[in-house]
């Protein structure tokens, strides 16, 4: 009931004062004061704190308790009327130099004056002060005057005020008295007691972690009122003179210990609060007591002569007596809590109070230096930086953040540097999580700025500009810069006043140094992990030695990504990175001018005769003269730059990204041509060169007039792309060539300039050729390979993005032969197997294909009726020549054809039929541009290609395992109680790796691919394009992608890319085509064979199947927002999957408990595991199907499965969630009630309220009914089995059921076993002789009966008491016949309904 406000008195105060009368808050006077903490900054808080909710607008007013003054024993000094005044002048300051407030909010009217505690809380509001911290609007520094005036007066009941309001904190409602408050031996009796009486609470509040909203703020709250008191109390003197602190730290200490984590966790934070607040006491002390030796140090000296002490100095004297006292009070509560509390609670098992004493240290040492700053206090904080969790990590290195920071803390951080400065590195370069690495990195860059970490950890550091992750590339530009600066200056040494330009060439050199440094480091880091690599580094600027398409696009971007990463990173830290004029001055200048021939170099006269450019005669400076490794990398940043200046122009004002490229184009007219000179005989030099004129502005040349040098710059790319061989240049010259045929301005030179190297081209082409008139079966050399080769090259990358087909049927009028013709006579190559001409037949291939590409295209835009019959024939006639080659070489069994042609061919071919694919299957025919043209393959050709995609698959996998170690190969055979157990472990590995946030996978993400496994996986990815592309246009059966999901998992990430495309796939056919059957077929296939390979012991565990079933859910069931199903597969598929699954699975298990190989069973029975996943979508009906399907192959199969068996506990798993499936309701086929009610009788006067029992609901032994209050049997229900419920949908043909009578005379049907293959077929067991067989759990029960479409007849059913009951197994069946609708739902192939088969089943509700 709440009292208003003129209507409440406050009980009278205890005071010498005159009586005053309790007056409630008025946080809107001026007055008033200000709660702390509302400004404070965030960092004042835990990190690892769940912030709790809550908020309230109610004020609050702490009375303290009340006790006859005759008891006071009056230790507390007499205050006069300021005396309340003076603790509202102690208010902490920030950095910033400002008072931290949070002005409390004007109540509301009729709010009550004390903030209650929600009832749903569970926690009391008798408490004054934990009102008072609970409400937000309450003034806490009001609160703790009155509590301190109180304690004075009656420490007590205070006191016990205090303690009850710690236990309130913590969820208890508990109290305590006076007498118990004081009573320090009996504090841990007590918190027993508490901690029972807690317990038996079911759900115990718990407000540090609660998310009730009324919590929100209680942190905060909780944390301002430890400080005010604490702050209060020192400047009144009631800290030291009493048993405040004291009487809390005995609670507090002993809570801390508590095995309720409530409790604990509380306790915890308010020690650490406590702490906090005595290390602000503290370093005020510590300054006061300065400030007083110093002012008895001057009065001593200025009174030294006469030899007397004075007053002054006596004052002194006791000023310094009484500080020390004060110094060493607070040292000794400094002790008690961090021995009593901290030292245990620093290694607690929860990481988040783990973590509130890591942030409260790093707290103690920036408050406190002069106390904390000490090894015996800093080791904690280096042991906590091996911890488990990554937030207590983090919270370690903040701290150190913060105190690195500070360069007057160097020299006692010195000894705690050396010791944990390995582990500080290790973490920068390979902790999994990125804020930690961030946060390390910027204390290694302190430490590195007092010169502490040597040579080789500044150069580990140093790599992570190369890292993948984009924070810890910026985190370690700081460090780089200063690791750069360093360099520079040693470059400079002995050069007086340099000049600017100097110093910036000086500062090029050491970049560049730099990273020819750091790159070989990584290159013999990934040396010893096991790359192969060839030749010399990559960061050398040696190009790869490509002996086939897959090894140069595999490596060619290698080089860039490395420096791009680290000009990305370094562009805003290291000014050098964005000044691109210094570099191109400086990779303009002949580095090798001066150098001694002798020693290798190479001289003057040989670098100018190569170059045919006049340099500068004046020898380089060593100070920044380049090896030829810096060179190449410092052209790889100055293109790097190039793009980053273009990129950043992009995102500026409008115009500047022309107005840079322009600029780029000004200073690069002159300097490109002699940059392509230099570099033109390297190929990764000039690989790079020819990526700059993708960057320039080529109109710019028109407008100023230059288009001689512009025909020169088309000159020096034709010269390179007919030159080199290398895809890389290759790739680049198109390129660039693209560029310069974009500038519309020029387009007269263009056609002229591009025209002239289609002619030098088909020259090369037929010189190459010439004198030979059988190509086919000429005898080519090693170089005559090699050159047809490159020029299938340059042709396939100029038709990759220029029509050339009326250059490659150009025959001058028959007097000489086409380019047609020459490359389809070097692609018939193919079938000698030459391993020399493998690179030539493999551009031939791709060359062709391209010319047919065209050729559509033109074919797809003729116009003309006669022209386009003419163009028909002459593309079908090509394509089928073409067709014919690619057929034979790709999955063809005549041919000697290699590897690499191989691939090549079914690529190609794939990508013909996919072109010229006709509409898939189901699909209305549409006419397409290329429709007379249509090509449709064969299910011959479809196998054999599913079938070298297979061959592709396997020899990957065989390579990827080549690197692993080998598994220790285990015996089959075992004992139950070793077998039994392996699955155990198993699982315990894998929540394991699942408990560190680790992927389990079989692919190690920490391992570094070697080159030649990277290739090969490009490779891979390449075929299984190609294939994917046909599966999805149609061209090859969907049926054949099961064999890319049976390696999902196993193959890597890129491969199970594959897997989202079959999903979809799979989805469009199931729900959308009604195309059932082929989920079913693919499901089913893909998880066969997956799982197969766990039984043969190809992979190690059930992971990879398990994350197929839950790739392929989504096949069955569409969801949308909040789970809603959109669409979903049709249920009899969903149950066909189950029942052909589990009918494959139980033989196996059958055969090899024949066997005796108890091992593989158990790996046998993990398969239920997988089958959990698929069991969405499915309504009770299907469970039911599902179940008796279930229990019916395991009866016929004879397996027993042992109660207690942990190696079944997979199939108890998926039992228990078919049981829960069949116990809904939401997802029964069934009429809805309204239909039910609207008319209860059919037309025969039978009931219709067939409910849940007569439409499918009726449950075996093995499902329990259960219902919802208790009530008499409601009337027996007949249901006429097929006309009064929905015809169930056909799952599958099932053979017959023969009736055969049993033992006790009475007719009964025994089903056989599920459909079986030729090879898994099993004879029919004998009819059993009892009644009743045991069910799969041990347990007598009858056989598993359904709802049967036919009549059957009803007897009564007697009723046995108990809270949950079966269906009685007298309901209507006086014998052992089984009902088989369940199993068979379609009706057709059950025995017609007689009226001895009917049965009534009776609906009950059973008491709980």
């Amino acid at each position: 009931m709440t009292i208003p406000d003129a209507e409440r008195t406050a009980p009278p105060r205890r005071s010498t004062r005159e009586k005053k009368v309790a007056q409630p808050f008025a946080l809107s006077s001026p007055s008033k004061r200000k709660r702390v903490g509302d400004a404070d900054d965030d960092q004042q808080l835990s990190d690892v704190d769940v912030p709790v909710p809550g908020d309230s607008d109610e004020e609050d007013e702490y009375v303290g308790a009340r006790k006859p003054k005759t008891g006071a024993k009056g230790k507390a000094r007499a205050r006069g009327p300021p005396a309340p005044k003076k603790p509202r002048r102690v208010k902490p300051i920030d950095e910033a130099g400002k008072v931290p407030t949070r002005r409390g909010r004007k109540p509301k009217e009729g709010a009550t004056a004390t903030a209650r505690v929600p009832a749903e809380a569970k926690i009391s509001d008798d408490n004054a002060l934990f009102n008072s911290i609970m409400n937000p609007a309450a003034a806490l520094q009001s609160t703790v005057e009155d509590f301190l005036d109180s304690f004075q007066q009656a420490p007590g009941p205070a006191l016990a005020d205090l303690i009850t309001c710690i236990l309130r904190t913590c969820g208890s409602n508990e109290s305590v008295d006076a007498d118990r408050a004081v009573d320090y031996d009996g504090i841990v009796d007590a918190l027993d007691d508490f901690t029972e009486a807690l317990k038996e609470d079911e759900a115990p509040t718990y407000p540090l972690t609660s998310k009730h909203p009324m919590f929100k703020k209680l942190r905060k709250s909780l944390s301002e009122f430890l400080t005010r008191l604490v702050q209060a109390s020192a400047e009144m003197g009631t800290l030291y003179t009493s048993d405040l602190l004291m009487t809390i730290q005995a609670w507090v200490i002993a809570m801390s210990s508590s095995q309720l984590r409530s409790f604990r966790h509380t306790a915890t934070v308010i020690a650490l609060e406590i702490e906090t607040v005595l290390c602000d006491v503290a370093a005020e002390v510590e300054k006061e007591a300065e400030l007083v030796t110093r002012q008895r140090d001057g009065e001593r000296k200025r009174k030294g002569a006469k030899g007397t002490a004075s007053g002054r100095e006596k004052e002194f004297e006791i000023k310094a007596k009484e500080v020390k006292d004060r110094r060493a009070k607070l040292s000794e509560f400094l002790k008690e809590f961090f021995d009593g509390v901290f030292i245990h609670r620093y290694r607690d098992l929860d990481p988040s109070i783990r973590a509130e004493c890591v942030h409260a240290m790093g707290e103690w040492l920036k408050r406190f230096p002069a106390h904390f700053l000490d090894n015996q206090y800093l080791r904690y904080i280096g042991w906590v930086l091996s911890d488990a969790n990554n937030h207590v990590r983090l919270e370690a290195v903040r701290a150190l953040v913060s105190l690195y920071a500070k360069e007057d803390y160097i020299v006692s951080l010195q000894s705690f540097t050396e010791r944990f400065k390995p582990r500080l590195v290790e973490m920068a370069t390979g902790d999994t999580e990125i804020p930690v690495r961030v946060a390390v990195v910027q204390v290694l860059s302190a430490v590195d700025a007092h010169g502490l970490l040597d040579e080789s950890q500044r150069a580990s550091l140093c790599l992570l500009v190369f890292d993948k992750d984009a924070k810890v590339r910026r985190a370690v530009s700081s460090f780089v810069r200063g690791v750069w600066d360093d360099a520079t200056e040693q470059r400079l040494v002995g050069k007086k006043n340099p000049s600017e330009k100097e110093k910036k060439r000086a500062g090029l050199k050491a970049l560049a140094q730099l990273l020819v440094q750091w790159g070989r480091f990584l290159d013999r880091a990934s040396a010893e992990s096991g790359e192969d690599l060839d030749g010399e580094s990559s960061s050398q600027g040696d190009g790869p030695s490509a002996t086939g398409p897959e090894r140069s696009v595999a490596s060619s971007t290698e080089q860039k990504s490395r420096i791009a990463l680290a000009v990305e990173a370094l562009w805003e830290e290291v000014e050098i990175v964005d000044d691109w004029e210094a570099m191109l001055d400086l990779l303009l200048l002949d580095h090798s001018a001066g150098t001694d021939p002798s020693q290798g170099g190479t001289p003057v006269s040989a670098r100018r005769k190569k170059t045919k450019r006049v340099v500068d005669d004046a020898l380089v400076d060593e100070a920044w003269r380049l090896e030829e490794a810096e060179e190449a990398i410092l052209l790889d940043v100055f293109v790097a730059a190039l793009r980053k200046a273009r990129a950043v122009a992009a995102f500026g004002k409008k115009g500047e990204e022309e107005a840079v490229a322009s600029e780029i184009t000004r200073e690069l007219i002159n300097a490109l041509p002699r940059l392509i000179a230099k570099h033109q005989t390297d190929e990764s030099r000039i690989a790079n060169v020819l990526l700059i004129p993708e960057l320039m502005n080529m109109d710019l040349y028109l407008e100023m007039r230059m288009v001689t040098a512009y025909e020169s710059l088309w000159d020096d790319v034709s010269k390179q792309f007919l030159t080199h061989a290398s895809p890389t240049v290759l790739a680049n010259s198109i390129a660039a060539i693209r560029q310069l045929m974009a500038a519309t301005s020029l387009s007269n030179t263009n056609s002229t300039k591009i025209l002239e190297l289609e002619d030098e081209l088909a020259t090369t082409l037929r010189d190459a050729v010439g004198g030979r008139d059988e190509l086919e079966v000429s005898t080519f050399s090693d170089d005559e390979a090699h050159v047809l080769g490159a020029i299938c090259a340059r042709i396939c990358a100029l038709a990759g993005s220029r029509d050339l087909t009326a250059w490659m049927e150009e025959d001058e009028g028959g007097k000489q032969s086409s380019a047609w013709d020459i490359i389809c006579a070097l692609a018939e190559r193919g079938r000698l197997g030459y391993k020399e001409e493998e690179l030539m037949v493999e551009r031939a291939l791709q060359v062709l294909s391209l010319h047919i590409i065209w050729k559509a295209k033109h074919f797809i835009r003729a116009q003309d009726s006669s022209d386009r019959e003419q163009l028909q024939e002459a593309l079908r006639e090509q394509r089928d020549v073409l067709l014919e080659k690619l057929t034979e070489y790709a999955v063809g069994t005549q041919s000697n054809t290699l590897l690499g042609v191989r691939r090549a061919a079914f690529q190609n071919l794939l990508t013909l039929y996919t072109l010229f694919s006709a509409n898939s299957e189901g699909v209305e025919q549409i006419d397409t541009p290329l429709a007379p043209l249509a090509l449709s393959m064969g299910d011959e050709m479809q196998y054999r290609c599913a079938g070298f995609v297979q061959a592709e698959i396997e020899r990957y996998a065989e390579e990827l395992e080549g690197d692993r170690p080998t598994r220790h190969e285990e015996s089959d055979a075992g004992s139950d109680s070793d077998t039994d157990n392996a699955p155990e472990t198993s699982e315990k590995k894998t929540r394991g790796a699942k408990g560190k946030g680790k992927k389990v996978d079989h692919e190690d993400v920490n391992v570094i691919k070697s080159r030649a496994l990277l290739e090969q996986e490009y490779v891979l990815n390449a075929t299984l394009t190609s294939f994917l592309r046909a599966l999805k246009a149609g061209v090859i059966h969907a049926r054949h992608g099961a064999l890319l999901l049976v390696h999902y998992g196993r193959l890597g990430s890129a491969v199970d890319l594959s897997t989202r495309l079959m999903v979809d796939i799979l989805r469009e056919e199931g729900m959308a085509k009604d195309n059932g059957k082929l989920v079913v077929e693919v499901i089913v296939d893909s998880l066969r064979e997956s799982f197969t390979l766990v039984l043969d012991r190809i992979v190690e565990t059930e992971q990879h199947a398990l994350g197929l079933a839950k790739a392929l859910a989504p096949c069955l069931i569409m969801r949308g927002a909040q789970l809603s199903v959109i669409r979903k597969l049709a249920s009899e598929y969903i149950v066909e999957i189950h029942t052909t699954l589990l009918s494959w699975i139980t033989k196996k298990i059958s055969a090899y408990e024949t066997m005796k190989n108890k091992r593989r069973r158990n790996k046998s029975i993990l398969f239920f595991k997988v089958l959990q996943h698929l069991l969405v979508g499915i309504d009770a009906r299907d469970a039911l199907n599902i179940k008796a399907h279930l229990d019916q192959d395991l009866a016929m199969l004879h397996i027993e499965i042992p109660p207690t068996s942990k190696a079944w506990e997979p199939y108890r798993a998926y039992e228990k969630r078919l049981s829960t499936a069949s116990t809904k309701e939401k997802g029964m086929h069934c009429p809805s009630d309204k239909q039910l009610r609207s008319d209860d009788r059919d037309p025969s006067g039978h009931s219709k309220k067939a409910g849940k029992a007569g439409l499918g609901g009726v449950k075996s032994n093995d499902f329990v009914s259960s219902g919802g209050e208790e009530a008499e049997a409601d009337d027996i229900i007949e249901t006429n089995g097929i006309a009064s419920q929905p015809t169930a949908r056909k799952v599958r043909p099932r053979p017959a059921f023969r009736k055969q009578p049993s033992q006790n005379g009475a007719d009964g049907t025994q089903s056989e076993l599920t459909e079986l293959t030729e090879d898994e077929r099993f004879p029919e067991p004998e009819p059993r002789p009892t009644q009743t067989q045991h069910s799969v759990n041990g347990t007598s029960a009858s056989l598993v009966r359904s709802p049967s479409p036919s009549r059957i007849e009803s007897t009564p059913a007697k009723r046995t008491p108990g809270r949950k009951r079966a269906l009685s197994p007298d309901v209507g069946l006086g014998s052992t016949q089984e009902v088989a609708a369940l199993v068979s739902p379609g009706g057709d192939t059950s025995p017609e309904p007689t009226q001895a088969d009917e049965i009534v089943i009776r609906r009950k509700r059973v008491r709980h």
